[in-house]
């Protein structure tokens, strides 16, 4: 008896396959087969919204074989991810090969190993409609809004725009916050900074003044300062109160797509989509050296923080065997979601699939992103069934006169979790010092007193990891979106990046103005965030998909046709970003625009004068060969690399960034070569000048 089973991918399909064995035809649909035709909107709003599906061109022979296996096979079974996408591409399937939407034809796995596999095939159900139609609603909403707002973008700014559900929002929160930031109006403020030495000590401890007469006292001018130095001036230094306590620190729970995401990036430096790269091969299954092809993490599309027994079991075997029973804690930890619509719930959190599998163990069969994602997933997951760390805190206050100063401090007491992992932040957190003891009463000698000024921030620019994190605070999207998303708005040039820093362009900046004023239900945060718990309720089946469509469209529709009134007959304009770069031809200064193969220079005489030119960004250092200027330029894929000015006649180019420090053999440019093994060297050949890099935080990837 044969039985198909068809999953999305070859890695999928090749790990899935060895461990059903013979008697199995394991095939992969290579993700969608059917969608939504590309040239036109596919929807015939009229009528209920049905989606009018094709067949994805390339993908005929495809087809053509998966339904001749189908028809050869005793039974088909649909196992394409466990999700709302997987589940409408088996439904897709499902009409293609003319399967009954009533069999128990669907099969999921959490993980792909042997146990996960098995436990999939033992229970079948078949095709949740709910889900399809959860994921039907959101593919029709984001096509039109897509597909009827793009155009009007068109007409109104220029060709080849696109504004989406939620890349709009995701716009819109980097304008406004850059809004914030032009806006913000810095605050002086001042603080008044001690050190000093305990009696029997040398150990310097600084601490910070606090206040006058016990009241808190915020310092806001010199002025201010100067009158408190002046009371200080001969002062005595006396502990008055001091208190101890022990602090428990928990670990961070496993992670979500979310989370992993945000972690990635702060740890890591990868962008959302090279996480999900890395995490989709990891689920998909890896050829381990020993043990073949096998899944090493659960499926990487989760809200859930759910675990289930079986690997708390193999962490807590873990954690006592290699670290002592005294690193587990005294109860099993449970992490509740913060989503409110459980509608991913029914996979656990991203997990290794094998707990006892340590990272440097299978380092040598994995890519170094597959590694650096594995390590960082196992670490998480392992830490959060750990014991809490426990720390010893110790604040003094010390008393001068009427004025008082704090001093805080912790030492480590029993490192419990983060002997193997910590969780890193946005916001560096204050360093802990070490106090020296104290008693009440002891006489402290001051070693320095420094009034020292200080001017309010403006908020940071949105991060990835920031963005990503505010998109699911406020409920925009949902995490398998994230990354496309972001991409999307770099790739539209709505956003660049400055280092991680994400900033909108004048092109975001006047496309978001624009949809604010004419559509603002779209770029509204509030109902962006209702419009994705409606469609979360589609799943739940607590909404109609088809009537949450026509409320939707209904206001859509008429605010289309009031801006189109309104706008009618107008062109908004992107302002142009002058240059000091000088056009050769008639003097004026050249401005940046945007063609459809990205930045250049360009006259603003134009039409009078017509001169364009590449934008050449210099790195100030010199060719090795012929001495003329190295430039950053970019390859086909998008890579930075760097290539001299007489290309192509000078042919020097590198990955390795030039730098102004000059060789002190010969004095020729100096390159970085980053990473593990990073150095600093000399291109020049004969000369062979190199030197460790220092170790920094910016060498990592």
């Amino acid at each position: 008896m044969s039985k198909l089973v068809i999953v999305e991918s070859p890695a999928k399909a090749k790990t899935i396959q060895k461990y059903l064995g013979d008697g199995y035809e394991v095939i992969a649909s290579m993700g969608h087969i059917r969608d939504l035709p590309s040239n036109k909107i596919g929807v015939d709003i009229e009528n209920h919204f049905t989606p009018h599906y094709i067949e994805m061109k390339g993908k005929e022979d495809l087809i053509k074989t998966l339904k001749k296996e189908a028809a050869l096979s005793d039974m088909v079974y649909l196992a394409t991810d466990p999700d709302r996408e997987g589940e409408a591409i088996s439904w897709h399937l499902a009409y293609l090969l003319k399967l009954s939407l009533s069999d128990p034809n669907r099969i999921t796995f959490n993980e792909i190993t042997k146990s996960g596999v098995q436990s999939g095939m033992e229970h079948p159900r078949s095709i949740d409609l709910d889900l399809v139609n959860a994921q039907q609603a959101r593919r029709i909403l984001d096509r039109i809004v897509g597909y009827k707002l793009s155009p009007f973008l068109w007409r109104k700014v220029r060709r080849g725009l696109s504004a989406g559900r939620v890349q709009s929002v995701a716009v819109r929160l980097i304008v406004d916050r850059e809004d914030e930031i032009k806006a913000f109006v810095p605050e002086e403020y001042w603080s008044i900074d001690a050190k000093f030495t305990a009696p029997g000590s040398k150990k310097v401890f600084p601490a910070k003044f606090y206040g006058i007469d016990g009241n808190k006292l915020d310092i806001k001018t010199e002025e201010q300062a100067k009158e408190i130095l002046a009371k200080l001036e001969n002062a005595e230094y006396t502990v008055s109160n001091v208190k101890k306590g022990v602090r428990k620190k928990s670990p961070a729970p496993p992670f979500t797509t979310s989370t992993l995401q945000q972690e990635a990036s702060r740890k890591l430096g990868f962008q959302a989509r090279r996480t999900m790269k890395a995490a989709q091969e990891l689920y998909e299954g890896i050829e381990v050296e020993g043990m073949g092809a096998v899944g090493l993490i659960t499926y990487m599309r989760t809200d859930s923080l759910r675990i289930s027994d079986e690997a708390v079991a193999a962490a807590s075997d873990f954690i006592s065997g290699r670290y002592g029973r005294e690193y587990l804690p005294p109860q099993k930890r449970e992490y509740k979601t913060k989503s409110k619509t459980n509608t991913q719930d029914a996979h656990e959190a991203i997990r290794p699939s094998m707990p006892s599998l340590v990272p440097d163990k299978i380092k040598s069969s994995l890519t170094g992103d597959q590694y650096k994602l594995y390590k960082l997933i196992w670490e998480r997951f392992i830490a959060s069934q750990m014991a809490n760390a426990l720390l010893d805190t110790v604040s003094a206050d010390i008393t001068a006169g009427s004025c008082l100063f704090k001093a805080s401090g912790y030492t480590v007491k029993f490192d419990g979790f983060t002997v193997l992992y910590e969780e890193s932040k946005d916001e560096a957190d204050e360093a802990g010092v070490a106090l020296p003891p104290l008693t009440v009463g002891d006489m402290l000698k001051l070693r320095a007193l420094d009034p020292n000024q200080h001017f309010t921030q403006p908020p940071a620019r949105y991060t990835e990891a920031s963005l990503i994190k505010a998109l699911e605070e406020n409920g925009i999207g949902r995490p398998s979106t994230y990354a496309p998303t972001i991409t999307t708005i770099l790739a539209r040039g709505y956003v660049e990046r400055d280092a991680k820093a994400l900033v909108p362009t004048a092109l975001g900046d006047v496309i978001t103005k624009l949809l604010k004023e004419q559509f603002k239900e779209i770029v509204d945060v509030e109902f962006t965030a209702n419009m994705e718990k409606n469609l979360d309720r589609i799943e739940l089946q607590e909404k109609d998909w088809v009537k949450t469509l026509d409320d939707f469209y209904k206001g859509f529709a008429q605010t289309l046709e009031k801006a189109e009134k309104s706008l009618d007959g107008t062109r908004v304009k992107v302002p142009d970003e002058e240059t000091d770069i000088i056009c050769e031809k008639c003097g004026r200064k050249m401005v940046i625009k945007i063609g459809r193969f990205g930045k250049f220079l360009a006259c603003p005489g134009f039409p009078e004068c017509k001169n364009t030119k590449k934008i050449v960004q210099e790195t100030g250092g010199l060719c090795p060969l012929c001495g003329g200027k190295m430039l950053a330029k970019k390859s086909k894929k998008g890579k930075q690399y760097f290539g001299c000015e007489h290309n192509p006649s000078c042919r020097f180019m590198t990955w390795d960034q030039p730098v102004s420090e000059t060789c002190p053999k010969c004095g020729a440019t100096l390159f970085v070569k980053k990473g593990r093994n990073g150095k600093k060297y000399c291109a020049k050949e004969g000369c062979g000048y190199e030197a460790p890099l220092k170790k920094d935080s910016s060498d990592e990837e």
